[in-house]
């Protein structure tokens, strides 16, 4: 699974009037797009989300300054760092996000394949490991 959450280029036009980057749902990312939010005036040492999602995607994208992603498949952890808004960070469904390190000013925008579902959530790390164990086990069987 961890194989899946990629860094994603997205289109760059030059401008000598600024540049200009866009996101098109299925075409420049995996999934239509069904919800955007954002994170900003995120205080020091703060983190967010610590949870995991069940069928939601998500397209990190640092639209100011910069922060980690940490994602984790339920065997493997991995960092990434955002610090550009011409691309951003995939991170598929079962899969565990932590969002730190925000610089000062940063500004986190997400793109969501769904709307608002609380049940698709994973507060519970040690559920959320022993649900990923439990269906891989399945899928070899």
């Amino acid at each position: 699974m961890m194989d899946q959450c990629r860094l994603i280029d997205l289109p760059k036009h030059h401008d000598p009037r600024g540049n200009l980057s866009v996101i098109e749902g299925g075409i420049h990312i995996p999934f239509d797009i069904k919800r955007v939010y954002y994170l900003y005036d995120v205080p020091g040492g703060s983190s967010r989300a610590g949870h995991g999602h069940i069928e939601l995607q998500q397209f990190f994208v640092a639209m100011s300054g910069s922060f980690d992603v940490i994602v984790d498949d339920g065997y493997s952890r991995k960092k990434i760092h955002l610090n550009r808004s011409y691309y951003g960070l995939y991170v598929p469904g079962m899969m565990w996000r932590e969002v730190e390190n925000f610089s000062s000013g940063a500004v986190c925008m997400v793109l969501a394949s769904t709307l608002y579902d609380p049940k698709d959530y994973f507060h519970d790390y040690d559920e959320f490991v022993a649900t990923v164990h439990k269906s891989t086990q399945v899928s070899h069987k």
